[in-house]
C-alpha cells in the first residue's frame, strides 16, 4: 500500500488554503490547514506532518518567524515558503532558517507538485494525477497548451479562490472563466459579468456596489448592484486593468473584509463571491508604473492562468474554423483545402475572435456550400501572397533555433530552475514549460544531468 504523505498548510488567506488544500487532495496526498502561524505550531504539537507550506506576510507570527518555531518543535520538518515576488530576497534568505524551497505568487500548479514532491523524495518524472477535464460540445481546444491551461481551470474550480485569467484580446478568457463557474460548488449560483472597460468610472462604482436612492443626481431609485446579484456565486470581473486606482482601493477592501456598502448609504452588506478577473494588460508593468495596486494584484492573482494566442497554438485552428463555420451553417458546409492552408498560415492577430468573424463570413458568401479562398478577407491572401511567404518556413526554422538555443542556454545558466530561467527570459514559467516539453521529445537535454 502506498504512503499517504500529509501536508500542512498555513495561510490566512482563505483562497489560498482552499486552492493549496483542494489541489493537494487532488494529488493524493493528505491535507491539514492552518489560518495562523501559531495555529500551525499549535497543530504541529500534536500532529504527524511530512511537510509544511507557510505564506510569508501573515498577521501575528510571519511565515518565517513560523518557520524558525516549527523547526524547534522538528528539526527534520520540510519547509515550503509561499511568497509574492517582492518578498523573494527575504524568502531566499530564510534558506539559512532552513526553508527547503520558495514558491513565488501567483502559484503554478506543476511547480507546486515539482516542489512538494523534492521535498518528499517522490519521483519527479510522474505527471499531474489530474488529466484534462472532458468538455462541453461548445468549447475547442485540441493543442496541449489550451488542454494544460484547461486542466489547471478544473484543478482551481473546486476551490473558492481568485483567479487572474491573462491573454490577448480575443483568446478566450471569457471561454475559461466560464469553464471554471461551470466545474465549481457555485454552478448552481449565478454567474455575473461585467467588464471594467467598457463601463465610465464614474457609473463603474454604483454598477458594483449598487446605490441607494438619491444617492446622486439621477439616482431616482434603489439599483442592486453586481456583487449582490452575483451572491452565493461567481462574479467576473473582465478588463480588471482598466480599472481607475479609487475604485481598486474599494475593490480590495471588500476582497479582505467580505463587506461593502451601496453608494448613499453606511449599512454593510456581506458578500459571499467568488471573484474571476481578467485582463490583456501587463499588471506587474502597470503596478511597477503605479497604475495597478500592488496589493490588490496579489490578491486577484492567487492563480493565473494565462491563456496563449492562437498562433501559438495552431492546432486548434482548424477545429476551431470548422466548429465556427459547423454553427453559422447548420453543418452544411466545407472547406476547400487550400483554405485549410490558408487558415494554417495567417498569424491570426485577433485570436479566436477574429477566426470566428472570419467563419462568419465565410458562411455568408459560400452560401452554405463550399468555402474558397475568394470567401476569406483580403488580409489573409495577402498574407500568403507576399514575397516573405515563400522563405517563411525557413525564416521560421531558424528563428525556432535561435529561440531553442537562447533558452536552453538560459536554462543552463539558472541551474535548471524553470521560475527563474522564464524570468530571465522574460516569458511566463508556463511557455517555458510547453517549449521545454517539445524540445525533450525532440531529444535535447532539458533537466539537468544526473550526479
Amino acid at each position: 500500500m502506498n504512503r499517504v504523505w500529509r501536508i500542512l498548510i498555513v495561510d490566512d488567506d482563505p483562497g489560498q488554503r482552499s486552492l493549496l488544500e483542494s489541489f493537494l487532495r487532488s494529488q493524493g496526498y493528505a491535507t491539514l490547514t492552518a489560518s495562523s502561524g501559531e495555529e500551525a505550531l499549535s497543530l504541529l504539537q500534536s500532529q504527524s506532518v511530512d511537510l509544511l507550506i507557510s505564506d510569508v506576510r501573515m498577521p501575528g507570527l510571519s511565515g518565517l518567524e513560523t518557520l524558525r518555531r516549527a523547526r524547534q518543535q522538528n528539526a527534520r520538518i520540510p519547509v515550503l515558503l509561499v511568497t509574492a515576488y517582492a518578498d523573494i530576497r527575504e524568502a531566499v534568505g530564510a534558506m539559512r532558517d532552513g526553508a527547503l524551497n520558495y514558491l513565488p505568487k501567483p502559484i503554478d500548479l506543476d511547480e507546486l507538485l515539482e516542489c512538494v514532491r523534492q521535498a518528499i523524495g517522490q519521483s519527479l518524472s510522474e505527471p499531474l494525477a489530474t488529466p484534462a477535464p472532458e468538455l462541453p460540445p461548445e468549447v475547442v481546444a485540441v493543442s496541449p497548451q489550451m488542454r494544460a491551461v484547461l486542466r489547471d481551470a478544473s484543478l482551481v474550480a473546486a476551490s473558492d479562490t481568485r483567479v487572474l485569467i491573462t491573454g490577448e484580446s480575443g483568446v478566450g478568457k471569457e471561454v475559461v472563466a466560464d469553464l471554471i463557474h461551470a466545474w465549481s460548488p457555485r454552478a448552481r449560483g449565478p454567474l455575473i459579468k461585467i467588464n471594467c472597460a467598457a463601463i465610465p468610472e464614474t457609473l463603474l462604482e454604483s454598477e458594483l456596489f449598487g446605490h441607494e436612492k438619491g444617492a446622486f443626481t439621477g439616482a431616482t431609485r434603489q439599483r442592486i448592484g453586481r456583487f449582490e446579484e452575483a451572491h452565493g456565486g461567481t462574479l467576473f470581473l473582465d478588463e480588471i486593468g482598466d480599472m481607475a486606482l479609487p475604485l481598486q482601493a474599494k475593490l480590495l477592501r471588500v476582497i479582505q473584509d467580505g463587506r461593502f456598502q451601496r453608494i448613499g448609504s453606511n449599512l454593510d452588506i456581506q458578500s459571499n463571491v467568488r471573484i474571476i478577473a481578467s485582463t490583456n494588460r501587463d499588471l506587474e508593468t502597470a503596478v511597477r508604473e503605479g497604475r495597478f495596486r500592488e496589493d490588490l494584484y496579489y490578491r486577484l492573482n492567487v492563480v493565473e492562468l494565462s491563456v496563449p494566442p492562437l498562433r501559438e497554438r495552431p492546432e486548434d485552428i482548424v477545429p476551431l474554423a470548422t466548429h465556427f463555420l459547423r454553427e453559422f451553417t447548420g453543418g452544411r458546409a466545407r472547406f476547400a483545402p487550400s483554405v485549410l492552408e490558408l487558415l494554417e498560415r495567417y498569424p491570426w492577430p485577433g485570436n479566436v475572435r477574429e477566426l470566428r468573424n472570419v467563419m462568419e463570413r465565410a458562411a455568408l458568401l459560400c452560401r452554405g456550400e463550399l468555402v474558397l479562398p475568394e470567401h476569406l478577407p483580403a488580409r489573409l491572401l495577402q498574407t500568403a501572397e507576399s514575397p516573405s511567404g515563400s522563405g517563411s518556413g525557413c525564416e521560421t526554422t531558424r528563428l525556432e533555433e535561435v529561440e531553442r538555443q537562447k533558452i536552453l542556454e538560459t536554462l543552463r545558466r539558472h541551474g535548471y530552475n524553470r521560475t527563474e530561467t522564464a524570468r530571465a527570459l522574460g516569458i511566463s514559467r508556463r511557455t517555458l514549460v510547453y517549449k521545454l516539453q517539445r524540445y525533450r521529445q525532440a531529444g535535447y537535454m532539458v533537466d539537468p544531468p544526473e550526479a
